[in-house]
C-alpha cells in the first residue's frame, strides 16, 4: 500500500458541496530547530515525543485530520520518535479514546501491562489512550483513527479487551482496507453523509474486534448504505455527462461490478436508475419559469439525442408529456436548498482541540 495516498486530499471525483471538515499540519512550516517541539505539540493530548538526538537538524512530520464528527481520522508521517501515553503522568490527564493505526509503511513496538506487541506495515492496531504503554514508531505513515468510548458503550468490554493487540481476523484485514478506502474518499464526501460513514466505521471496528454473524451483517449493510449514496450523489453531478454508465461508476467509486450491480437491483440496474434521474433534472428545468430553452436542447443537455425519444421516456415516467410541464406551472418542482459553507482554518492545536471534543 505504499505511495497510495500521497494525493489524497486532492483525490479525483466528486466536488461535495460542503466538504467533510479537514485541515493540514506539517512541521516543514516551522524553522528546523523548532519542527519536533511543534509535532511534540500537535500531539500533547495523546502522546509525550520524546525529542530524538537529530532534532537540531529538524525534525519531518506531517498529518491530514477530518473532523468527522464522532470520529477523528488522519493520515500521518513521521520520523523514527519514541512515544508514552499519559496516564499516569502527574500534570496531564489522558483522554480515554480508543486508537485504531494501520501502518502503511514502517513498523513500532508497544509496551503495556507488561506485553509487548509490533505493528508491521498493512496490519490495524489497538490501543487505549487511557491506560499507560510507551513505545517507539519508525520511520512510518500511518492512518490512525480515533473512537471515543461514547460511541460505543455498549460494546466497552470487548473493546477493552482487544486493546494494545494486533488485529489479525480476516475482518480486521478488510478493516485496514476499509481504512485505506477511507482516506482516498473522503475528501469527496459531503457533510450530509457523514451520519452513514460514522455508522459504517462502527460497524467494521466493531466486526474487527469482535466477529460474529450479526455484526458482519451490520457492517455490510452499513457500507452498502453508504455506497449506495455516494453513487446517487455521484450520478447526480454527472447527468450531463454522455458517457456516465456503470463502468464510469466503477471507476470513480472503486466498486465491484457484481457489488455495484447489487446495489442498484431494487432500482431495476444502474442505467435505469441513471434515466430515470436524468428525466427528473429535465422536469425541473422544464418547470423552471427562468428557464427558456427549448425543449429539444433541454433533452440534449440531458443526453437524450432525439426529441420523440425524450418524449416517450418522459411520459412513461410521468404520464405527461414534456410540452404539458412547460405549459402548467403547477408541475413545478422545488428547488433543493444547500447546506451552509463553514470550515474555518485552524493552527497546530487543532488536534488536540477535536480530540477533547470527543471526550465530551
Amino acid at each position: 500500500m505504499d505511495g497510495m495516498l500521497d494525493a489524497a486530499p486532492h483525490a479525483a471525483g466528486t466536488r461535495p458541496a460542503t466538504p467533510v471538515p479537514y485541515f493540514e499540519f506539517s512541521t516543514q512550516d516551522l524553522p528546523p530547530d523548532e519542527q519536533f517541539d511543534g509535532w511534540r505539540s500537535s500531539y500533547s493530548s495523546i502522546f509525550d515525543l520524546s525529542e530524538p538526538d537529530t532534532t537540531a537538524v529538524g525534525f519531518r512530520g506531517s498529518h491530514s485530520v477530518w473532523d468527522i464528527g464522532s470520529l477523528i481520522f488522519s493520515h500521518v508521517s513521521t520520523e523514527e520518535v519514541d512515544f508514552a501515553g499519559l496516564a499516569g503522568h502527574h500534570r496531564r490527564e489522558p483522554l480515554d479514546h480508543w486508537l485504531f493505526t494501520l501502518l502503511l509503511s514502517g513498523n513500532s513496538v508497544t509496551n503495556a501491562g507488561g506485553t509487548q506487541f509490533r505493528g508491521e506495515a498493512e496490519t490495524v492496531q489497538m490501543h487505549a489512550l487511557g491506560r499507560a504503554f510507551e513505545g517507539r514508531v519508525s520511520n512510518s505513515e500511518i492512518l490512525m483513527l480515533f473512537v471515543p468510548r461514547d460511541l460505543c458503550r455498549d460494546e466497552v468490554q470487548a473493546l477493552d479487551a482487544a486493546a494494545f493487540s494486533r488485529l489479525d481476523s480476516g475482518m480486521a484485514r478488510i478493516f485496514a482496507d476499509y481504512m485505506v478506502s477511507l482516506v482516498q474518499q473522503l475528501p469527496q464526501l459531503d457533510v450530509t453523509e457523514m451520519t452513514e460513514l460514522v455508522a459504517a466505521t462502527r460497524a467494521m471496528l466493531l466486526a474487527s474486534v469482535e466477529p460474529s454473524l450479526q455484526r458482519l451483517e451490520e457492517a455490510d449493510n452499513s457500507i452498502a448504505y453508504l455506497q449506495l449514496e455516494r453513487a446517487r450523489r455521484y450520478i447526480q453531478l454527472h447527468l450531463q455527462n454522455p458517457t456516465l454508465d456503470a463502468q464510469m461508476l466503477l471507476q470513480a467509486l472503486g466498486l465491484s461490478r457484481s457489488r455495484l450491480y447489487r446495489l442498484f437491483e431494487t432500482a431495476d440496474g444502474v442505467m435505469h436508475y441513471i434515466q430515470r434521474r436524468r428525466l427528473a433534472a429535465a422536469h425541473a428545468a422544464l418547470a423552471d419559469p427562468t428557464d427558456v430553452r427549448r425543449i429539444l436542447d433541454i433533452a440534449e443537455c440531458y443526453c437524450f439525442g432525439d426529441a420523440a425519444q425524450f418524449s416517450r421516456a418522459f411520459r412513461r415516467e410521468f404520464g405527461y408529456s414534456p410540452s404539458d410541464v412547460r405549459a402548467d406551472a403547477s408541475h413545478r418542482l422545488p428547488g433543493a436548498g444547500r447546506p451552509s459553507q463553514g470550515c474555518e482554518d485552524t493552527p497546530v492545536q487543532r488536534l488536540n482541540g477535536l480530540l477533547r471534543r470527543l471526550q465530551g
